[in-house]
């Protein structure tokens, strides 16, 4: 059946339809949505499952985890500072081998306090033993709910799945999705067998042991091996499956886009793949082998599947809503890893946006396709991490109402006016960008002005008065 649904209340549906027994709830935005529509559900007898409302995210996880351990299928979702403080508790989960499903609004983490999407949060907890997969819309997101479960509670398998939902951008944005009938749940997902990982008095098992370092390191090895061979087989025979029973085919691991013959690909994850989509279907068009590559499971990380999809690329990008400080994003580090274990040797570059819900255009993705398109050539003089809208990035790399074109091109009637200006903050020095195939070489000389730091665009616009308040320039162009 055809509805009108936010993400969260797609993902609560699909939840419905996988008959957890054991809800623990709290509330946290933007994920109080789901918990909300679940609550009502149980009300109307619509869900038979015990409803368990608790003190805390912390407690919402130890929850799930007893109600797993006594053999239930168990449900809970959280976001943000909510996760983290789950922290603790996600590593009993996955080490004690409970097949939980946890939806994750991602929502941006203190300080700065901030309500708002990025990813911050789930990519902070990678290393916390949980399979991890990133929607793209709210269809898949309801989809996910049902598959996340034929994963987790495989016996090949029986590790924690966290379903990972952007923030507002999916959790309370509306689209038409399909809803299966139960008959069709009931047939893709049988109920839960937790038989040798339960309580259980006629075949009793240890749970939640102790483990010295004679025995501790026995544990940890199959709990990484099961993840990284099975979970993606098991991945792999669960989508089959969903077509088989409901339809809709689902890539595995990964999403490529054009990738075969691109020169230029463009590596994101989250529902920033669909502004790409719509990019690289745009350039495809003018003749420009552009693609993209959707990182749908980043745990168990596919990272035979990265390199092979990006081997033949010239230049690679890599958009994400998260930076790992001091470093570099997480996303990023994770797709050097595969590039280098296979040999693949290919120059990459980090794009991080989207922090705290700031938004990404297409004029954004158009400049990092067309400045991945000059590092190919050995013309762009790209930095290898860049802060969309602060650091030393293309100004077509700034949300287009940041752009103002008395500011950001000297010469702007020189400039192909339906093409954004391509060039670097650097202290005044101009730059000139060749497009490599987009809408012919641009010849735009940029000169950028630096107030306060070089790395800080010069304010303009409305923004102007703030900066004069005092202090050095803290805004993008435009101000936000």
């Amino acid at each position: 059946m055809k509805r009108f649904l936010s993400g969260d209340e797609a993902f609560a549906e699909g939840v419905r339809l996988a008959r957890p027994q054991v809800i623990s709830a709290y509330p946290i935005t933007p994920q109080t949505v789901v918990v909300e529509r679940l609550s009502e559900m149980v009300e109307a007898g619509d869900l038979a499952a015990e409803y368990v409302h608790v003190e805390s995210e912390h407690s919402a996880l130890s929850c799930a985890i007893g109600a797993s351990a006594a053999g239930a299928r168990t449900f809970t979702a959280t976001s943000s500072q909510g996760l983290l403080y789950m922290a603790e508790c996600l590593t009993y989960a996955s080490g004690g081998r409970f097949p939980i499903v946890m939806m994750n609004a991602n929502r941006a983490t203190a300080l700065p306090w901030n309500i708002y999407g990025d990813q911050r949060d789930s990519l902070a907890l990678l290393d916390h033993g949980w399979i991890q997969v990133y929607a793209v819309n709210n269809q898949e997101a309801l989809d996910l709910a049902l598959l996340a479960y034929a994963v987790a509670e495989d016996a090949r398998v029986r590790t924690p799945v966290m379903v990972n939902l952007d923030g507002f951008a999916l959790t309370h944005t509306y689209e038409t999705v399909d809803v299966p009938t139960p008959d069709q749940a009931d047939a893709f997902l049988p109920p839960y067998d937790g038989v040798g990982n339960r309580f259980d008095f006629d075949q009793p098992v240890n749970i939640g042991f102790s483990a010295g370092p004679e025995y501790n390191r026995y544990f940890k090895y199959w709990e990484h091996r099961d993840m990284l061979d099975a979970a993606p087989q098991v991945i792999e025979e669960a989508e089959a499956r969903f077509a088989e029973v409901l339809g809709r085919r689902y890539p595995g691991m990964i999403e490529c886009v054009s990738c075969d013959d691109a020169d230029v690909v463009l590596v994101t994850l989250g529902s920033a793949a669909g502004l790409a989509r719509g990019v690289v279907e745009r350039l495809r068009a003018q003749g420009v082998r552009a693609g993209m590559l959707r990182i749908r499971y980043l745990r168990p990380m596919p990272s035979a599947l990265i390199a092979e999809a990006l081997r033949g690329a010239r230049a690679v990008g890599v958009l994400e809503k998260d930076v790992s400080f001091g470093a570099e994003g997480t996303v990023f580090t994770n797709v050097n890893s595969a590039l280098h274990q296979a040999g693949a040797n290919v120059p990459t570059y980090n794009f991080i946006g989207g922090l705290g819900g700031d938004d990404i255009s297409e004029s954004q993705v158009e400049g990092m396709f067309a400045m991945l398109a000059q590092a190919a050539e050995g013309n762009a003089n790209l930095p290898r991490v860049s802060f969309l809208g602060i650091d030393s990035v293309p100004s077509a790399c700034r949300p287009p109402e940041q752009a103002d074109a008395a500011d950001g091109c000297s010469t702007r009637s020189s400039c192909d006016p339906d093409m954004p200006c391509l060039g670097f903050a650097d202290q005044g020095a101009p730059a000139r960008a060749h497009s490599m195939g987009l809408n012919s070489p641009l010849d735009c000389s940029m000169r950028t002005e630096v107030r306060g730091a070089s790395a800080i665009p010069r304010i303009s616009g409305t923004a102007a008065a703030l900066a004069d308040v005092g202090g050095p320039a803290m805004c993008d162009e435009g101000g936000r």
